[in-house]
């Protein structure tokens, strides 16, 4: 534990309350079990309440402070009652990371599934997965961060939004959604709020989770499928991100390191988006 404390004054994170939407799966744990080894007391929110309270089991195990909360990002009702039985917890939430999100079959084009025949209603649900599930979030933990005139929020967009990739209309919209966002949000709350009230924005690049897995690999060989090979092809690092490198960026924008730095949309992809292919 004096090795974690050590650790934990680098980014003063200390004793900050941290909610993490989409907290029981992979790439929001990683975060989450990340904040916890700083020193954060975390608060796993999900529409699955027992994946994120196993997350957080986790993290109490190795020492941290965490509680699994259920939470639905598409209902302004269950978000708030998640903050408040957070503030009641752990006091009221210094961080928000705003994590749910993904895509699904039925709103990726295929060969036997043409984009004039995709449903509206997959779209729909992608994008207000990816789209409302990060504003309402924002507005109910940012009306507590207003009043407070500090808070941290952290988006997590996508190398798509600065780049629509082929086959997902509706994902690409909503993650080039939150990059806006995110942006328009760092403004109206520094300029109405306050300036320690920032907001910032991940954009990782490819890394391997359930909702994406289905495109990039074989489902029988486990192999890459052939846009799964392009993507490394085009990623000068040549390989997949691991969840736990996008934590180093995190805690970053949390952190006070980071006081001046507010509507950015950071990529974490491997120099995806510096190369052109040639």
């Amino acid at each position: 534990m004096q090795g974690e404390g050590a650790k934990a004054a680098g980014y003063g994170l200390a004793g900050k309350v941290a909610a993490v939407t989409g907290g029981g799966g992979v790439l929001c744990g990683v975060l989450a079990r990340a904040l916890a080894a700083e020193g954060a007391k975390v608060a796993l929110l999900d529409l699955r309440p027992e994946a994120a309270e196993a997350r957080a089991a986790a993290i109490r195990a190795e020492g941290g402070a965490a509680m699994g909360v259920a939470a639905n990002v598409l209902d302004h009702a269950s978000v708030a009652a998640a903050e408040e039985a957070i503030a009641a917890a752990f006091g009221p939430a210094d961080i928000l990371i705003n994590g749910a999100g993904g895509n699904k079959k039925e709103a990726t084009t295929a060969p036997d599934l043409p984009f004039f025949d995709l449903p509206p209603e997959a779209a729909r649900w992608v994008f207000d997965l990816n789209f409302i599930g990060t504003f309402i979030p924002s507005q109910v933990f940012g009306r507590a961060m207003a009043a407070r005139k500090e808070g941290v929020i952290l988006n997590i967009a996508s190398m798509n939004a600065f780049r629509p990739l082929t086959r997902i209309p509706a994902y690409s919209a909503a993650k080039a959604a939150i990059a806006n966002f995110t942006q328009w949000l760092a403004v109206h709350m520094a300029q109405e709020y306050g300036a320690r009230i920032r907001v910032n924005a991940l954009a990782p690049g490819f890394f391997l989770t359930e909702q994406n897995r289905f495109l990039l690999t074989e489902e029988k060989t486990g192999g890459l499928t052939p846009r799964g090979q392009a993507i490394v092809a085009h990623t000068p690092l040549g390989r997949f991100g691991e969840p736990e490198e996008l934590a180093g960026a995190a805690l970053y924008l949390v952190s006070d390191l980071a006081r001046f730095v507010t509507g950015v949309v950071l990529p974490v992809d491997g120099g995806f988006a510096a190369f052109s292919g040639v």
